[in-house]
């Protein structure tokens, strides 16, 4: 009995065997690389921003499979405006970025197209794209940081990089339109460790923000402010800080998250 049981076994791996369960995934890994920009269209200049969520959204979907595919994982800039997938699949893809800029794809209430500003193209070796966009808000630097018994004091100008009258022209036929959407909200004085400072990877003890109500800061576009860091930084070490706010409109519309405008990160010596 237990010779026939172990001869069925045998018949039964041998037959699964010769089946798919045992099939060796003789599919290429994806290898393809895209390597890519945000700039500003009227300056040239990288659109900064955040190594993280609320950054440079980039979704790429692969149109090769067919219609109704579903988009690849997200993925997000790095601080200075660039982005590369070393991972893809050599295909035809379907490519557009969401941040503090004018929606690259608009469509009215309906569903209607308006504008689309995105790219399809073939990924193969390495491809390289550049997206123009009309940022929201410029923030600079003025004048270099100073530091005074551990706390960092810097002055930043914000402006808008994209005037009201053309924001509303693009954003308002989408529907819902309020005045309320240049609203700026606030500015960020992140502070941290690492070179990659902003939102995602600040130090909340030294870190602060100014908040503005409504359109309170209308007034104060194109002024100087001062901002500075809280708490009291340890003598000897070096941080980065950087400096960023935002309207009070969020991208990808319905999504809820209002991302900032950010300057370029200085490094700090704490003396």
């Amino acid at each position: 009995m237990k010779k026939i049981a172990f001869c069925t076994l045998i018949s039964m791996l041998f037959s699964f065997s010769s089946c798919d369960f045992f099939e060796v995934d003789n599919y290429d890994e994806p290898k393809e690389t895209l390597q890519g920009e945000v700039v500003d269209i009227a300056t040239g200049e990288r659109v900064l921003t955040d190594q993280g969520s609320e950054g440079i959204r980039v979704r790429l979907t692969e149109l090769s499979w067919g219609e109704n595919v579903e988009h690849n994982p997200d993925f997000y800039c790095m601080p200075d405006g660039s982005f590369q997938n070393t991972k893809l699949f050599k295909g035809n893809y379907h490519i557009t970025v969401d941040g503090p800029f004018i929606p690259l794809i608009r469509e009215d209430e309906k569903g209607t197209p308006i504008a689309d500003e995105s790219k399809t193209m073939d990924i193969s070796g390495v491809t390289k794209v550049k997206f123009e966009v009309q940022p929201f808000l410029k923030v600079e630097w003025v004048g270099e940081p100073t530091v005074t018994n551990g706390k960092v004091t810097a002055k930043v100008r914000v402006t808008r990089a994209v005037s009201e009258d053309i924001f509303r022209e693009k954003v308002e036929p989408m529907g819902g339109y309020s005045d309320s959407f240049l609203n700026v909200m606030d500015i960020q004085f992140f502070v941290s460790y690492s070179s990659t400072v902003g939102y995602r990877n600040r130090d909340e003890r030294w870190s602060s923000k100014i908040e503005y109500k409504g359109s309170e800061f209308n007034s104060l576009l194109g002024e100087v402010i001062t901002i500075e860091s809280t708490g009291t930084i340890p003598s000897g070490r070096t941080v980065f800080v950087r400096a960023a706010s935002r309207i009070n409109y969020d991208t990808p519309r319905g999504s809820g998250t209002k991302r900032w405008n950010y300057n370029e990160a200085k490094e700090i010596m704490i003396p």
